[in-house]
């Protein structure tokens, strides 16, 4: 599904002059091919949606880091810059879960998994992972399952 979309897109960009779309979209399609190329030895190339959804994620985090440093080191532009990329690559993201849906994601996840104390952290990360990739930010997620397990 995404990499029609991507393809399709690209030359819709292409068409209309867009650059940054254009160039946003090509370093897209060069990260996934880059994660088809690190899955051949274990034989599941090309990756699938999951995991592109992962990669694209992955990407997000890393512009987020360099609009940081970009901002802290007085070059105002560049992070901009860094942002409208962000802003690109969460259009093919699905919607961010809120704090709510993610409380409750949360604690339907505990229950599947019948954790009950700090050391089942991994497991109940782990089901979300599966559950819910690319609908939720795993860095904040981390607080509130280990709030929800003391």
């Amino acid at each position: 599904m995404f990499r029609e979309r991507f393809t399709s897109d690209l030359k819709d960009a292409m068409r209309a002059g867009e650059k940054l779309r254009v160039s946003t979209l090509r370093l897209m399609t060069s990260a996934i091919k880059s994660a088809d190329i690190e899955a051949r030895p274990a034989e599941k190339s090309p990756i699938d949606d999951a995991a592109i959804i992962n990669v694209l994620a992955k990407m997000i985090k890393q512009r987020r880091d360099s609009a940081e440093q970009f901002a802290n080191g007085g070059r105002p532009e560049m992070a901009a810059s860094e942002l409208a990329e962000i802003a690109i690559i969460e259009s093919y993201l699905p919607t961010q879960m809120d704090e709510a849906a993610t409380k409750a994601a949360v604690a339907k996840a505990i229950a599947e998994t019948g954790a009950a104390s700090p050391k089942d952290m991994g497991r109940v990360m782990a089901a979300l992972k599966s559950a819910y990739a690319g609908q939720m930010d795993f860095g904040k997620v981390g607080g509130i399952v280990k709030d929800a397990l003391k």
